[in-house]
């Protein structure tokens, strides 16, 4: 299913829009009004959409690399005059006094926000599905996820009713949603962006905001965009990247994940296939050994526990309202999970923040590491769902989500991009490179490289 049609927005991507709209042979109201109508088309079936704004308009000033580009900004970041619902039914959402800084800096592009789009609640889930609602579905195939945290944002770009949407990443809710929707993902560095409201007070920041989009060009111009209106001063600036370069890289791959999780057969063949593309292209590539404490599963877990229990107890600055007891299943699983474990807390926070080690020692000789997203295909809608009995849930997620939370922790830069499609159903499968911290520019280079040497398949080529 999409919306791609003949109107003001056409097959253009982000960037390619902006354009349009800079030479005046598109309107930003009129794209605006185009994207409006292509939510109307699709969204009784993909339930992508939380709020929709009345009168949508350009953002404030005349300039930016994203002028008049319609999107949309995930539910779990204040928007001014909007509520901020973080997909829970634990409380009534009121309207937001300010824009979240992270609003902010995205607004500065430029682009024309047309409401909010769904996550599961929290963003605990990896894929956007609820207990008592209609969940977000995929484009590429509606009875199957859209992949989690940031699905409702990944369900609008592929579907084609938006080319770029914002999405944020606590352990792969930008790069998953991405592979499951055929679109390329980046969760930056640590600090690249300005900092997520939600988790810039928690022992270890694992969220970064950014966008999904149809193109590589349309993540780089985000970047070069975002760092106009502020740059880390940490970090090496990134620039804009605007096509691979003629630098070869020494790449690592691995195809099933350090905490020992298997991945599937057309996953495996898709990190080889790449692996493959990349030595033709001229590239290094190797098999490297990641090794990580044999506790950072569970240790990931408790500190996941610990986000929830923490929500419970300070839900009510969310709303007066808030009630724990009706968080979904998953979220209800992870605070008792860690209700029983919280003695350990100390010693998973000294070992997570460990895990840097561990991650720059694979790197020694390489510039990145190739692995799966996710460690199984797109699965279908309710396997994942917060409904399913927590533990066995638990077995689900950890089967299925055994790469991304890694970057996360150790606060590294990491790109999902489409490499191949199932044989059986055509559905996108997505690969994954990583960084050290900064090397954006790297990820992007690599990304362009694949994506000039077999443009990545769109829903609308179906």
């Amino acid at each position: 299913m999409h919306a791609f049609r003949d109107d003001a927005l056409g097959e253009h991507d982000a960037v390619g829009l902006a354009r349009a709209i800079r030479r005046g042979e598109v309107g930003a109201a009129e794209a605006a009004r185009a994207a409006a109508e292509r939510v109307r088309a699709v969204e009784d079936r993909l339930h992508a959409v939380q709020v929709r704004v009345d009168a949508p308009a350009p953002a404030a000033g005349t300039g930016g690399a994203f002028a008049g580009v319609p999107t949309f900004v995930k539910d779990n970041t204040d928007y001014l005059g909007l509520p901020t619902g973080h997909g829970s039914a634990a409380f009534t959402p009121r309207a937001a006094r300010r824009h979240a800084p992270f609003a902010r800096q995205f607004l500065s592009s430029g682009v024309t926000v047309l409401g909010k789009s769904r996550l599961p609640e929290f963003g605990f889930s990896p894929t956007t599905e609820y207990e008592g609602a209609d969940p977000v579905r995929n484009p590429w195939d509606t009875d199957r996820s859209a992949g989690g945290s940031s699905g409702g944002s990944a369900a609008l770009v592929a579907a084609g009713v938006v080319p770029i949407a914002h999405a944020n990443d606590g352990a792969g809710s930008i790069r998953i949603p991405a592979a499951c929707c055929g679109l390329v993902g980046l969760k930056p560095t640590r600090g690249r962006v300005v900092p997520n409201a939600q988790s810039r007070q928690l022992p270890i920041d694992i969220v970064s905001d950014g966008v999904v989009s149809r193109s590589v060009r349309d993540t780089a111009a985000f970047l070069a965009a975002a760092e106009t209106y502020w740059r880390n001063p940490k970090l090496p600036p990134v620039g804009l990247v605007e096509g691979p370069s003629e630098r070869r890289l020494r790449v690592g791959f691995l195809l099933d994940s350090p905490n020992g999780v298997r991945s599937d057969s057309p996953t495996r063949a898709a990190v080889m296939e790449t692996a493959a593309t990349l030595e033709r292209l001229g590239h290094t590539v190797e098999p490297v050994d990641l090794a990580l404490d044999p506790r950072f599963t569970d240790d990931f877990l408790t500190y996941w526990g610990l986000l929830s229990f923490l929500l419970g107890v300070t839900g009510r600055t969310l709303g007066a309202d808030f009630d724990r007891r009706r968080m979904d299943g998953l979220s209800r699983g992870l605070r008792e999970s860690y209700l029983g474990n919280w003695r350990r807390t100390p010693g998973v926070l000294k070992r997570l923040k460990r895990t840097r080690v561990a991650y720059a020692a694979a790197f020694r000789g390489l510039d990145l590491v190739l692995s799966p997203v996710l460690a199984r295909t797109t699965p279908p809608i309710g396997h994942l769902s917060p409904a399913v009995p927590y533990e066995e849930l638990m077995e689900r997620i950890l089967a299925h989500v055994a790469f991304t939370p890694l970057n996360n922790v150790v606060g590294t830069p990491s790109i999902s991009v489409p490499a191949a499609r199932t044989t059986e159903d055509g559905l996108p499968i997505g690969v994954m490179f990583s960084g050290r911290p900064g090397s954006e520019r790297t990820l992007l280079d690599v990304a362009f490289a694949l994506e000039a040497d077999r443009p990545f398949r769109r829903v609308q080529d179906v």
